[in-house]
Order: structure tokens, then sequence, then C-alpha cells
């Protein structure tokens, strides 16, 4: 039975644009279907009924939600080529934290950035750099976070990088002159063309980001 791979997604989702690179990595055909998140598909009820949320794997017709996950699932059942995670227990186990910092982290300090003003805006801006400046730490002199090639890390994290204009924009930040080494990684990551092509252009995120503050009235 030939692999039937269909992914449920909104443009500008960086949670979306992880599961993109993973399969663009993998080398897997996939149908793409975007989703309206304002009068959401049946198809997206029926797949993810308890979050009700996107992006959505969906594999010979049975779904795998949270991206982390889906990227995860992917690795395990393409694993004839390009792993994405350590083989190694423990380095899998370090992928996997740093995966769940840019969730609790670069996710939640950057929507402060963009969506708060004053007090709450200014904490936002200091852990978000703060966040950056680990990851820094952690990605020493090697080209990647999974070392010499692309891997689980990077994918969890360079989705985010579409949303740094905006960050900077409405942060009033200079996100190269903070972490350079951050933003050298982030580039070379978009010479692959799985994820230039992966990615969303910063400027279209930027008027996204325009239009829900003005939806928001922020």
């Amino acid at each position: 039975m030939a692999d039937e791979v269909v992914l449920l997604d909104f443009w500008l989702s960086p949670f979306g644009m992880r599961i993109r690179i993973a399969l663009a990595e993998k080398g897997i055909k996939y149908e793409y279907k975007e989703e309206d998140l304002r009068n959401k598909s049946p198809l997206l009820l029926q797949m993810n009924p308890v979050h009700k949320k996107i992006p959505v794997l969906i594999h010979n017709g049975k779904p795998i939600c949270e991206s982390l996950i889906a990227v995860q699932y992917i690795d395990e059942v393409w694993n004839d080529r390009s792993p994405l995670l350590p083989s190694d227990p423990y380095q899998r186990s370090q992928a996997r934290f740093w995966a769940d910092f840019v969730d609790k982290k670069i996710y939640e300090a950057g929507k402060k950035v963009w969506t708060t003003k004053g007090e709450e805006q200014e904490a936002g801006k200091k852990e978000f750099i703060e966040a950056l400046k680990a990851f820094e730490e952690e990605l020493g002199d090697k080209p990647y976070f999974g070392g010499d090639k692309l891997g689980y890390v990077d994918i969890a994290l360079v989705p985010f990088y579409t949303w740094f204009k905006g960050y900077e924009t409405y942060g009033n930040i200079n996100i190269e002159s903070e972490c350079p080494k951050f933003i050298a990684w982030a580039k070379r990551c978009l010479q692959k063309e799985s994820v230039s092509k992966s990615l969303c252009d910063q400027e279209k995120v930027l008027e996204f980001m325009v239009d829900i503050k003005k939806k928001l009235g922020i």
C-alpha cells in the first residue's frame, strides 16, 4: 500500500512549517490542505477533536497531532533516510529538551513582544533575547543544533525566524546585533531547500501581524 500523506495546515503557522521541513528533508510527497482557521473544515475537527487545531499530519487515514510529535513520527516511520533525531538516547533526550524549550520560551516570549505594550512587552523582549542567547550557547561552534546536519532542534526552531521582522518592528529590537550567531545559524538553515521552500516570507508575516493587531485593537 502506497503511503497517503496529508497535511492540514495554515500558511504562516511556525508549527506547520516544522512538519513541512521534516517531510521535505525526507523527500516525502504529500497533499497540502490549507485551513481557514475561522471556519475549520469537518476533516480538521474529525482528525483533531481534542484541540481542533492545525497542523495535523494524516498518514494512511490516521491523524498525528502536535507538531513536535509529528516530526518525531516522520523520523521514526521514514527512518531509512535523513535522520532528524540522534541515535544516542542521551543526545535524543537533549534534542527533545531544546525543542520543548522552543515552545515554552521562544513562542511565548515572542508573542509578548508583538502583542503587548509597556512593562509586559519589555519583560517579553528580555525573556526572548535571553532564550536566543541560551540557544547560541547550546549551538556552540556547530553549524546546526543537529551537528553537521539539520536536525530535530533546527526544525523545531527555524520556523520562528519568519516572525523576526515583526518582533523587531513591534518590539523595537535589532535581533542580529543582540544575537549574531543565532541569525547566522538561521541564514545557514535557509540555504537548505527543505527550509527555504517551507518557510514563508517575513514581509508577509509582518503584514499578517499588522492585520491581527488592527482586529484585536492592540
